[in-house]
């Protein structure tokens, strides 16, 4: 299974302790250097910055030729990291695009492609019971994601 992550999700697994869901849902991950070059930017939390200094084996670090891309007019709208991950998941075939931005998602799914975000790695993982739903919110919570509260309080009534 071919997965490519965005920033956003990877950001905030390691900002809630639960990065390791990645590997243990997918074996591995793809993410363009142009994402791993965001979360080494200065401006992300420090736990980011010092994961992404020294990668786990499961996450795959792959250069993006954005100019092999014919038709770039639905990415132009997008950040640098979605534009890269989108186009690494048309150059490798991705089964999988881990995405939240909701222009981002909206765009991956007209390219075809089968997507999540990271209310959804958390809602795979817990029904798999790696991780309990109502504590990785909790800790999700504290941080600065944000997500509908209607959607949020609909996933926690499936682990209540």
């Amino acid at each position: 299974m071919i997965v490519i992550s965005d920033t956003s999700p990877i950001c905030y697994l390691l900002l809630i302790g639960e990065i390791e869901l990645l590997q243990k849902l997918y074996g591995s991950v793809l993410i363009p250097q142009v994402v791993q070059q965001e979360l080494s930017d200065v401006a992300s939390p420090a736990v980011v910055r010092n994961w992404i200094e020294n990668p786990p084996d499961w996450l795959g670090i792959e250069t993006v030729d954005l100019s092999a891309e014919e038709d770039l007019s639905d990415l132009e709208t997008l950040d640098p990291g979605e534009r890269a991950a989108i186009i690494l998941a048309k150059q490798r075939v991705a089964d999988l695009m881990i995405v939240d931005d909701g222009l981002g998602r909206k765009v991956a799914r007209t390219c075809g492609f089968r997507v999540t975000g990271l209310l959804g790695v958390l809602d795979d993982a817990a029904q798999q019971n790696l991780v309990d739903f109502p504590q990785a919110i909790s800790s999700l919570r504290k941080t600065s994601f944000r997500a509908s509260a209607q959607l949020i309080q609909s996933l926690l009534q499936r682990y209540q």
